[in-house]
């Protein structure tokens, strides 16, 4: 496999939207809840995400209102605006069992320490597991085209996470976003074990200058 150091918007643009089959399960009630981690704790892996309501005006903030996380075969949208962080959610993030996938991590865990305390563990953000790949995109979306050719749509992210009920255009980006980050892990690790794949050359831009 050939790895590309970055893609443009354009390409970008030219690619096909990403084919997405999981499972999605909005969680609501606790038992909802306690159904979904009963689930979930028994995965080594789980790709997580979170959402927050856009606040268009100065000063104005919001607590983290949805909590994505996946396992290969589906992915709960966990409603925080309506459960809180719980305690269960608290230990499944602690769990040092379960790696837990994710992007810009350092983000998403300050936003939802304002819910709850919590020292996850077992954390791999993909900005820093790329590093040694050569790849220098470190976007969600850019990272998935450069793996799997594909187009992640980012369209409803500013929509209002904390409607009475989302939208299934809404589910869809949400899981998503969190099933991605576990697909992406995945294919790079079996890449690193291996070792079948190589670096495209770095693209240099020859600059005209006038003298």
């Amino acid at each position: 496999m050939i790895l590309h150091r970055s893609i443009s918007k354009e390409q970008m643009k030219q690619l096909p939207e990403a084919k997405f089959s999981v499972a999605i399960e909005v969680v609501q009630t606790k038992a909802d809840a306690v159904s979904a981690l009963k689930h979930l704790n028994e995965q080594p892996l789980l790709g997580i995400d979170s959402e927050t309501r856009p606040a268009f005006v100065k000063g104005i903030s919001h607590k983290v209102a949805l909590l994505q996380i996946s396992s290969e075969s589906t992915c709960f949208l966990f409603r925080l605006n309506s459960l809180g962080l719980m305690p269960e959610l608290v230990e499944l993030l602690e769990n040092p069992r379960i790696k837990k996938i994710g992007l810009s991590l350092r983000d998403d865990f300050l936003m939802l320490r304002k819910r709850a305390p919590f020292k996850q563990a077992s954390c791999i953000d993909l900005q820093e597991f790329i590093k040694p790949f050569g790849i220098k995109d470190k976007s969600l979306q850019k990272l998935y085209a450069i793996l799997f050719g594909e187009r992640i749509s980012k369209a409803q992210r500013l929509s209002n996470w904390e409607a009475p009920e989302l939208s299934e255009a809404q589910k869809r980006y949400a899981a998503m976003d969190a099933w991605s980050c576990l697909r992406i892990y995945k294919l790079l690790e079996e890449l690193k074990a291996k070792g079948n794949y190589t670096l495209a050359p770095e693209v240099q831009t020859e600059l005209n200058t006038n003298k």
